[in-house]
């Protein structure tokens, strides 16, 4: 298993092209590329014709994945807002690389979108399949899709991201080999000798007590700890330091334990949420997702300090369970909401991981929404950041 990534900043897409594939062609020394991952940024929607007729004339037999994006991550650097191309490339033998366009009407059963990937991938659960997702924001409902997507293959691991940088239905290119689509979603299907780890960093610190929920109705809490919600977020807040009142003002959200009973929490425990909004003759709280009797819940804020100790937390879990010494390569998807103007510093997520993971090639995007597990379930994310880190089961 081999990976290679360039980004090029030329601004004529056959140049910027022709210059990425002479870049991986050097990274790979001759190596085949059995799987391509394409993003770009502030290129014409007319360059993507280009960019795939060049590397399907490069590289025949492999299987290319992409879309159109607002930036894009590839040779240690991320590109945000100017003409850039991003391609990474693996050469992956002994796996299994198949390429998908999914399309489902949004009123189909989550039991009909599970049926739907068992008939149109031909991929059995023993396969022990691994997925990287890219759906269009305007015309497909990625949690359908990934319910769907968890009911068919319970254990397998689902990253991605959702194309970025248009305004309207139809603005978005997602492509598939030599094909467009503006519409669905897009993705590939990988098995064999790759184990795929996934990283998924929400970049929230919690404030205030750990609390019990005591009263609920779908997404409606009612009740913390024996009190009312609005209430007990009121004291919170009353609590809280200026800046973070600002924070929290700015971008309110709820941690929801992953698991209950813990003697303690921290930042990884939770599945975080937004709190949508609050009704004050009630003293209820409208939250981001299904809340239930008996779950812990936080209150979360995010900043640009808590984002970068998180990922750097997450990294180090990963490299002190996993040598970075296997590690081939990894795919980064970031939200639009990070990148230097959040960090106020470039490439930072990418230098990171380029630090914890020993200089492997990483590519990627920065997406409208994120997708990546937290607790063995697949979640759609904001302001996060989902890493797949691709080493050989070594089996082969």
């Amino acid at each position: 298993m081999r990976w290679s990534s360039a980004l090029s900043t030329q601004t004529d897409p056959s140049v910027a092209v022709g210059v990425a594939v002479e870049t991986i062609r050097d990274q790979l020394s001759g190596d085949p590329a059995d799987l391509l991952l394409v993003f770009a940024c502030g290129h014409s929607d007319d360059a993507w014709d280009i960019f795939l007729k060049d590397l399907a004339y490069a590289y025949p037999e492999a299987t290319v994945l992409g879309c159109k994006a607002g930036g894009v991550i590839g040779g240690g650097r991320e590109v945000e807002g100017r003409t850039a191309l991003s391609i990474t490339a693996a050469s992956l033998p002994d796996v299994a690389v198949l390429g998908f366009h999914y399309e489902v009407d949004e009123s189909a059963s989550l039991e009909a979108t599970a049926t739907w990937w068992g008939e149109h991938l031909g991929v059995e659960v023993e396969h022990q399949p691994s997925f990287l997702l890219i759906p269009d924001p305007f015309s497909c409902d990625p949690a359908n899709l990934i319910a769907g997507l968890d009911r068919a293959f319970p254990q397998a691991t689902k990253l991605g991201a959702l194309a970025s940088g248009g305004e309207a239905l139809g603005d978005h290119i997602m492509v598939l080999n030599d094909q467009v689509f503006r519409s669905g979603a897009v993705g590939v299907v990988l098995y064999g000798d790759i184990e795929v780890a996934a990283v998924v960093a929400q970049g929230c610190r919690p404030v205030g007590p750990p609390m019990v929920v005591t009263g609920a109705k779908e997404n409606v809490l009612m009740g913390l700890s024996g009190e009312s919600a609005l209430g007990q977020l009121e004291t919170v807040f009353s609590g809280l330091k200026a800046e973070d009142q600002a924070l929290f003002r700015g971008l309110p959200l709820v941690g929801l334990g992953i698991e209950n009973g813990r003697r303690s929490y921290r930042p990884g425990d939770f599945l975080v949420r937004h709190l949508l909004g609050m009704d004050r003759d009630k003293g209820v709280l409208a939250v981001g997702a299904r809340v239930e009797v008996g779950q812990v819940l936080q209150f979360h804020v995010r900043d640009a300090d808590s984002s970068r100790a998180d990922l750097e937390a997450l990294l180090r879990q990963y490299t002190a369970s996993c040598s970075a010494e296997a590690v081939q390569g990894a795919v980064l998807f970031s939200c639009v909401g990070r990148g230097e103007r959040f960090f106020g510093e470039p490439d930072h997520d990418t230098g990171m991981a380029t630090r914890h993971l020993g200089g492997v090639a990483i590519g990627g995007f920065f997406g409208a929404g994120e997708i990546g597990p937290v607790n063995g379930q697949t979640w759609l994310h904001g302001y996060t950041s989902v890493m797949g880190i691709f080493r050989p089961k070594g089996f082969s």
